[in-house]
């Protein structure tokens, strides 16, 4: 069964504390590498209206228009089959209040930037694990 993520886009980004993640674009990207090989939906909220299209492999992205993007993060839920499957992303106490009511998973947006950063570093090192004496040797002319 895949789980699904829905993440309120800018309340994580509030509570990122890595400068080099302060828009969406880069937010969307980041969103992108880490979950790109698992299998998860990734549903990325952002309030207000679409500027410039943000391409992403993995993500779909969803703009709240003239409604926040907690309210369309209720209402996608409320249209869920099984909001058993979806972990809700948010420090909104609202949010997280009828995420819990419908049976969604809640994670703050901290915990889960915590992780985020954590899973990204676990994947760099062990990609530098992954690289065998011969590129090495090749790599620095050896």
């Amino acid at each position: 069964m895949i789980r699904i993520y829905f993440i309120d886009g800018n309340n994580l980004l509030g509570k990122i504390k890595n400068r080099n993640i302060s828009t969406r674009e880069k937010l969307s990207h980041l969103l992108d590498r880490v979950f790109n090989n698992k299998k998860i939906d990734i549903h990325l909220f952002f309030d207000g209206y679409a500027k410039e299209p943000i391409r992403t492999n993995k993500i779909k992205i969803f703009y709240s228009d003239d409604k926040t993007a907690d309210e369309i993060i209720k209402i996608k839920i409320e249209q869920s089959k099984n909001p058993k499957l979806i972990n809700v992303i948010t420090s909104d106490f609202n949010l997280s209040q009828f995420a819990n009511k419908c049976s969604c998973k809640v994670t703050t947006s901290e915990n889960f930037a915590t992780e985020l950063f954590q899973n990204k570093l676990d994947d760099e090192q062990e990609k530098i694990k992954n690289i065998n004496n011969e590129e090495v040797k090749k790599l620095f002319g050896l």
